[in-house]
């Protein structure tokens, strides 16, 4: 039992657990491979935000089984799902999971596989934590030119939407000289950039530091070149941390303001803590505060009760605000979430349809004109791939902005740093010259 293969699905975090796990399994001596049919261990880093990514979980489990009905593979079910739905998992014989692991129990997988395999019963544990946060494990890191850090675990907001604070428990913080460090190795490792992880990433405080100071320090360490942080909360953006962002040329120029919804009735309801015109007025700030900030955000529309008139709020910020970028979705019913308990889901998936399509034709023509508007202008981008998905004559780079730039293939490598000059654009992407 000694051969593990481990497919990772959802968030920025979840990438990170896996990183976690790998070394925790590495220091019991599993080996990890490529193959899924080389495996004598499969486990599923798994999502459960919305639907679709728990249909993708069971599906992915059926295919695997059908794939191998004559090896002894065990398959065990890790993350957000593990917490939401362990009875279910662990109790449908059609899916034949063998042990599940919550998103604070990962220092217990080399005992529960080891279980299952001396015993053949299933097993479990997904017990959250008011302490854990991994400080004390190294990940193993992904080839690649970004590093993900975890700098702090659950969330205290408890949006009538989101089933993270129930899955993954209360906010705890890691110190900050802990994460210092780990830059500090990231940065030994090769990494010039670096991604500040969290549920609401900049509620971050620990040891009377607050995400500002902990910003300032990760910015003065040597030879980090980028700092991106994700995902944060509008609640907590205070003109001490816009300035930080503003002022330091190695934190990128782009922030994620998640709106969710653009009428102050059915942002009460979601229990997002601020009203429409609040937003407005951070939004106005943050452009005002930090010169050539880019701005994406995140969603819901159909959300329960949400009329056409207040659906028409949502679209009057998004066209206010002018996004670069927004992640737009349709409301999905959680289990164990306060809306699913509270809120009948009586918004008709016609009219969710048809919302989320204006939204994105919305969105679709504002991003195409910012990004027309880079035309002409020299940017430094980092390289992440030698091919595009398109063409082997073409590298992907990214901007500051985070937006993808698509120039010739040349000698550069993979983590260098050129000049581009933008020579034409679409809605997600941008192309560009090389200039250096």
């Amino acid at each position: 039992m000694k051969q593990v293969f481990i497919e990772t699905y959802g968030c920025q975090m979840n990438v990170y657990d896996t990183e976690l796990i790998k070394t925790i399994l590495s220091k019991h001596h599993y080996d990890f491979v490529k193959d899924v049919n080389e495996a004598d261990v499969v486990m599923l880093n798994t999502c459960s935000v919305r639907e679709n990514a728990n249909r993708k979980v069971y599906n992915r489990i059926h295919e695997i089984r059908n794939a191998r009905p004559n090896k002894h593979i065990k398959i065990g079910v890790l993350g957000c799902m593990a917490t939401n739905f362990r009875k279910a998992l662990l109790e449908n014989p059609k899916l034949g999971i063998d042990f599940i692991a919550g998103p604070d129990s990962y220092k217990h997988l080399p005992n529960l596989i080891a279980e299952v395999a001396e015993t053949s019963e299933k097993s479990f544990h997904v017990t959250l934590s008011e302490f854990e946060t991994y400080s004390d494990v190294l990940p193993t890191r992904r080839e690649g030119v970004n590093a993900w850090i975890a700098i702090m675990r659950g969330c205290n907001n408890v949006c009538t939407f989101c089933v993270v604070p129930f899955t993954r428990g209360r906010e705890r913080s890691r110190s900050p000289e802990n994460i210092i460090d780990e830059v500090k190795r990231l940065v030994s490792e090769g990494f010039t950039q670096v991604t500040l992880l969290g549920q609401n990433v900049n509620s971050y405080n620990s040891d009377s530091s607050d995400f500002a100071d902990l910003m300032a320090r990760v910015s003065d360490v040597p030879g980090i070149q980028r700092i991106r942080f994700t995902s944060p909360h509008p609640k907590d953006f205070p003109r001490k941390l816009l300035n930080v962002i503003s002022e330091r040329d190695n934190i990128c120029k782009q922030v994620h303001l998640p709106l969710q919804a653009g009428n102050t009735r059915v942002l009460d309801m979601m229990n997002r803590t601020y009203s429409q015109s609040e937003f407005l007025d951070l939004a106005a700030e943050i452009r005002e505060t930090i010169p050539n900030v880019a701005l994406s955000t995140d969603i819901i529309v159909g959300f329960p009760t949400e009329t056409a008139e207040e659906f028409e709020d949502t679209v009057t910020v998004v066209k206010e605000v002018r996004f670069e970028s927004a992640f737009i979705f349709k409301y999905s019913e959680r289990p164990k979430t306060i809306a699913q308990r509270k809120f009948k889901d009586d918004v008709s998936e016609a009219d969710k349809k048809s919302r989320i399509i204006r939204l994105n034709d919305i969105q679709k023509h504002i991003s195409i004109e910012k990004n027309r508007a880079q035309i002409g202008r020299v940017q430094e981008v980092l390289i992440e791939e030698l091919n595009t998905k398109r063409s082997d004559y073409e590298m992907q780079t990214r901007n500051d902005h985070n937006t993808i730039v698509i120039v010739p293939r040349t000698h550069h490598q993979i983590g260098d740093y050129i000049q581009v000059k933008i020579t034409d654009a679409t809605p997600n992407v941008l192309k560009g010259s090389i200039l250096s």
